[in-house]
């Protein structure tokens, strides 16, 4: 077995289980750092298309949406400034809420999302095709939030996205964190055994995403460090071993208290995602 990235042989396999499939390696490269799963066998040709993704029983398409609202409006926040009278397209747009918070201010949105039921979901209000060969090219702005890690080949899919951004476009690629300070620094158990999972095929740090845009030909202009879940939710996955905190203890949670958490976090490199603002090079 050879790194993704690399091509190196040489790996060493992290603590932890993943959640879904327990006899699952997960295998970090020794020269580059790159996590990834040992198999990727079970992402078979329609499984997401068939919603596979969740499981036996997918959860409803309201329910999904309600879940990631908050995510949502994070990501509008972060990309509002710069999408009035833009051209958008949300690559693996999920439930699809992104983009109809986008549609407020976006001269057009697309989305492309292979489940079935989120393009018959959208169907008269939202443009989401199955591919981004339905979707054409010249975009301002081009997000991919949360899918890259579920991709069997994401330096082909990122060159690709790459290919459909205006000259002076912007793609903005967000991932979570394989230095997550539960996994790392705290080296939580129970976090261990519950964060990786069966669908996440990569995990990518700052270095390895950034050695991913630059393989796929793309500029990196930035990579931030992000940090999502608070103070609450690690003392409670610290103390309990378990998700929640920052809802069941989120009395913990002010506002400086988290910025000052999540400054601290970035500073030291291990935010729990990352953001990365890529561009198209140069051919000049």
């Amino acid at each position: 077995m050879q790194c993704y990235l690399c091509q190196s042989s040489q790996f060493f396999t992290r603590k932890g289980a993943v959640r879904d499939a327990p006899n699952m390696q997960i295998l970090e490269c020794e020269d580059c750092g790159l996590v990834m799963l040992h198999d990727q066998a079970h992402i078979h040709d329609g499984f997401y298309e068939n919603s596979g993704m969740h499981g036996s029983d997918p959860i409803p398409m309201e329910a999904w949406l309600s879940e990631t609202d908050w995510d949502d409006q994070r990501r509008f926040e972060m990309v509002k400034a710069i999408l009035p009278n833009k051209r958008l397209l949300d690559f693996g747009c999920g439930a699809g809420g992104f983009l109809r918070k986008a549609q407020r201010l976006a001269a057009e949105v697309v989305g492309v999302e292979l489940e079935i039921r989120v393009q018959d979901y959208w169907a008269d209000q939202l443009k989401i095709a199955p591919s981004l060969d339905a979707v054409g090219g010249g975009y301002d702005l081009i997000t991919a939030f949360h899918v890259v890690e579920h991709l069997q080949n994401p330096r082909d899919i990122i060159s690709d996205l790459g290919k459909l951004l205006k000259p002076e476009g912007r793609l903005i690629v967000e991932v979570p964190s394989a230095d997550d300070v539960l996994l790392t620094l705290y080296d939580c158990d129970a976090f261990q055994r519950f964060t990786y999972w069966s669908q996440h095929l990569f995990l990518f740090n700052a270095s390895t995403l950034s050695l991913l845009a630059k393989r796929a030909g793309l500029k990196v202009v930035a990579i931030q460090h992000y940090q999502r879940y608070s103070l609450a939710n690690h003392l409670h996955w610290l103390s309990q071993g378990k998700p929640g905190g920052h809802q069941r203890w989120n009395f913990l949670d002010t506002i400086e208290l988290s910025h000052a958490y999540a400054h601290v976090l970035a500073s030291l490199g291990k935010t729990d995602t990352l953001v990365a603002h890529l561009e198209p090079t140069s051919t000049v």
